[in-house]
């Protein structure tokens, strides 16, 4: 992966939520599992395509992750919390690209690229994106990603 996410600060995502770390977090070596770090990426996921105020979904379609890449940048610790910056990378016909940055005390702890793609409840397949979606992700796009 050509991480995009590499040098961008917390502000510069225009969804932010945090999260708890937790004791039960921990591995052998004392610090944050790895795979807990993909639960940080899903409560981003969650804040950001859930938004109340920027709903994405629209009835009878829901959203499943296609592909999640994950970079860990350095240890995390218990105890904490982190917070979780994200934004639109990519946009496509039924699908779009996040990025996300993972911060503890404001230092890069990992970055995640995740694929969401927009499905039927009824079919489970794959559908295109409403007009309404595609307008709330555009104004969610991080101001350094392409165009497309």
């Amino acid at each position: 992966m050509n991480d995009p996410n590499a040098l961008r600060p917390l502000e510069a995502y225009p969804s932010r939520t945090s999260a708890d770390i937790r004791y039960s977090d921990l591995d052998r070596q004392g610090h944050v599992n790895n795979a807990v770090f993909a639960t940080f990426s899903e409560a981003g996921r969650v804040a950001f395509m859930y938004d109340p105020d920027k709903p994405l979904a629209v009835e009878g379609k829901s959203f499943v992750i296609a592909r999640l890449l994950i970079d860990f940048r350095a240890e995390l610790f218990w105890p904490g919390s982190v917070e979780i910056g994200t934004g639109v990378l990519r946009i496509g016909r039924s699908s779009f690209t996040l990025a996300q940055g993972i911060f503890n005390e404001g230092r890069l702890v990992a970055t995640a690229e995740a694929a969401i793609v927009m499905v039927d409840k009824e079919t489970r397949r794959s559908t295109p994106l409403p007009l309404q979606t595609v307008d709330i992700l555009h104004s969610l796009r991080l101001t350094d990603s392409p165009q497309e």
